[in-house]
């Protein structure tokens, strides 16, 4: 590896602890009354509609009474359901996101697209560019 990627790296670390850190304090003081992990919990039941308890909780690195109390409070507040017991595990329902989880999920999703085009917009247009610019390399990086 090269100095100059080694470089890199620490650089691109520290601005998105930065970024995911005023990300993290604005998301605080959503009035949603959701904890950022139930917040998290919602967007990933949505992504993938049926998951089970079990499995969402290995997908948080969570142990499964944490998740089931999670999401008893996701439920209670009316934001996700449980669909029928699967034939094969009758024990076993799925989780999906109710109408009002929906709901609440594009004002999640329109209050922080409104807070980052906020900040997006104090830049010059050359920074403009340069993020353009990083967007494709940044989404290589993201994936597995």
């Amino acid at each position: 590896m090269t100095q100059r990627v080694q470089a890199l790296s620490e650089e691109l670390r520290n601005a998105l602890k930065l970024l995911v850190r005023e990300m993290r304090r604005d998301a605080a003081g959503d009035e949603s009354g959701l904890s950022l992990m139930q917040a998290y919990l919602l967007w990933a039941v949505e992504e993938h509609p049926g998951i089970g308890i079990a499995e969402l909780a290995r997908l948080q690195n969570v142990r499964g009474p944490t998740m089931s109390g999670q999401v008893k409070a996701l439920e209670e507040a009316g934001l996700v359901e449980r669909s029928a017991p699967f034939p094969e595990d009758r024990r076993r329902s799925g989780l999906q996101v109710s109408a009002a989880g929906a709901a609440h999920l594009r004002r999640m999703r329109a209050g922080r697209l409104d807070w980052l085009s906020q900040r997006v917009a104090r830049l010059r247009p050359a920074q403009l560019d340069a993020l353009e610019a990083a967007i494709e390399p940044l989404a290589i990086i993201a994936r597995p």
